[in-house]
């Protein structure tokens, strides 16, 4: 190999990093933007299959990669948030967002008109104001700006580098005879297209490198239309292999991915055969960056308005292929927190909304084991006092499974306002745990109660039952407000913890003038206060939950 060859492999090998970490910062960049938006996407998702595909196709855009979208529409299922039908519609919306890559590439072709419209000329400029940006600007918008454009410059310059190295050997031998090998034969075609996918892990990467070649006239029609083919089907080992280890349900998404892609490459690329026989002249026919960004998306658009009506037909083919298993061994009985798959951190703004949910579901067992704790106590039933305890022990490894979720979406690329949200979030499952040894205190008192033969008064009964009425009442507000965001559930619990801090006063004013007057036993006076204090404490837990919520909405 000579010293220009070297260079020109290096030059291609870095331009392909390049490449890559664009689309790679690309891809985080737009998430940052459309957070928001994609974190209300699960309300959207219905049974009807084109809501699916148009979700699926914007998160495709989003993330870059129809692979990642079936990876995190895996773990949904798997978690049990997303059902099979639903899912189908999100598959084939990915294999159209795709697409999107595809056309950013060719707008370096479609710039060859003007000068300044070309990468080599506008790319670095790019870079140049992104940098600044976000080294100058306090905005975060404006720095989130800046990183885009910092992405979309190193995409361009790494495409330019590719075609710049491969350049020189348009007219070399060695590469006319592969891609005539390649032209004629569909079947390796397609293979090649598959492997190189495989390895790199995104169709549209793959096709990126397809388009950087076609921009020096070195690829037919015949190759072009044969390798995108084959990254469509190499474009489903992400998701199989991110299928492994998962339920059933998880493999079967996996499953019509690969068959969707599959039986639209068996159908085109019979068609595309029959054509190329009928018109000779076409399967060499030179072809370019835009024009393979043209087939691309036409065969997705294409394969999706035929296969659609087909997609309750996809699900049952599936469930052939993995049939019905008992799933008892896929569930641990450590594991609670069954909605919070680590694949759904592919979408940080996902993840986020169903750590949300499960917190919500957290504070509702604290709030449960609350009330049961109470009715112990207050009405004696102390044969329950057991299931207090044990409960007690699965909202602590409810903490403990969540704060370590929360954790890696904390090291995940977020914007602002959802590294403020894990923030409070964090804050709100220990208030809800500290919720949760507030029912824990109050069943010991009530052990204490059985051993030592305390009973209470009835009138200071009736007001333990009326301060507690409103204590939980504040407390399931507050968990409404997290699973809302509305801001009058925060008025509501405002104004409650107030009456609730004065009713502890009273309470406690008029059990002292029991006790002085002999009216209660001191065991139980001291117990009540206890009691009330404790619940005065879950007040505050609750103010404290509406607080995170409004200052991160």
């Amino acid at each position: 190999m000579q010293l220009d060859d070297l260079l020109m492999l290096v030059k291609f090998f870095g331009g392909l990093g390049m490449f890559l970490y664009g689309m790679k910062m690309m891809s985080a960049g737009l998430q940052k933007f459309a957070g928001d938006k994609m974190q209300h996407m699960m309300g959207v998702l219905t049974n009807k299959r084109v809501m699916g595909v148009l979700v699926g196709g914007f998160v495709t855009m989003i993330i870059q990669s129809s692979g990642a979208t079936s990876v995190m529409v895996i773990g949904m299922v798997n978690a049990g948030i997303m059902n099979l039908t639903q899912s189908v519609g999100v598959i084939m919306g990915a294999n159209v967002g795709t697409t999107a890559t595809a056309w950013i590439v060719s707008a370096t072709q479609l710039g060859d008109a003007f000068a300044l419209l070309k990468p080599s000329f506008f790319a670095p400029i790019l870079v140049g104001i992104g940098a600044l940006m976000v080294m100058f600007s306090k905005k975060v918008r404006q720095n989130i700006t800046g990183e885009l454009l910092i992405a979309i410059g190193i995409l361009f310059i790494g495409l330019t580098w590719m075609t710049e190295a491969v350049q020189p050997y348009s007219d070399s031998e060695v590469f006319i005879n592969a891609i005539t090998t390649l032209g004629q034969n569909p079947i390796l075609g397609i293979l090649v297209g598959a492997g190189v996918t495989c390895l790199m892990q995104s169709s549209s990467a793959s096709i990126g490198v397809l388009q950087s070649l076609a921009m020096n006239g070195m690829i037919t029609a015949n190759v072009a239309v044969y390798i995108c083919l084959g990254a469509c089907i190499g474009s489903c080992t992400t998701a199989l292999i991110s299928s492994i280890g998962s339920t059933q349900n998880g493999k079967r998404v996996a499953v019509i991915n690969l068959l969707f892609n599959c039986i639209g490459v068996a159908i085109f690329g019979s068609i595309m055969a029959v054509v190329f026989t009928v018109v000779p002249t076409l399967p060499g026919m030179v072809v370019d960056a835009v024009l393979i960004a043209v087939f691309h998306s036409s065969f997705k658009i294409i394969n999706t308005i035929c296969l659609f009506p087909m997609g309750n037909l996809l699900v049952k083919i599936a469930t052939k292929i993995i049939p019905e298993k008992d799933e008892s061994e896929f569930v641990q009985t450590d594991e609670l927190v069954l909605h919070l798959d680590d694949r759904i951190l592919r979408s940080p703004s996902f993840a986020i909304d169903m750590t949300t949910k499960e917190i919500v579901q957290m504070g509702r067992i604290a709030g449960s084991n609350m009330r049961l704790a109470l009715k112990c106590l207050i009405f004696n039933e102390f044969d329950e006092l057991d299931s207090v305890f044990m409960e007690e022990k699965k909202i602590n490894r409810y903490q403990k499974q969540l704060t370590e979720y929360m954790v890696k979406i904390s090291k995940l690329d977020l914007n602002e306002g959802q590294h403020l949200m894990v923030k409070n979030l964090l804050y709100a499952i220990n208030d809800i745990e500290r919720v949760g040894d507030h029912a824990e205190n109050i069943a010991e008192y009530a052990q204490n109660m059985l051993k030592d033969n305390i009973v209470f008064s009835q009138m200071a009964r009736d007001e333990l039952v009326e301060m507690s009425e409103k204590v939980m009442q504040n407390f399931d507000w507050s968990l409404e407000s997290m699973e809302t965001g509305n801001r009058l559930f925060f008025e509501k619990v405002e104004a409650y913890e107030e009456q609730i801090d004065e009713m502890e006063v009273e309470l406690r004013d008029r059990h002292i003038a029991r006790l002085a007057k002999n009216e209660c036993r001191m065991e139980s006076g001291v117990i009540f206060l206890d009691i009330i204090s404790n619940l005065e404490r879950v007040s505050d837990h609750a103010m404290n939950i509406v607080e995170y919520v409004q200052e991160y909405n």
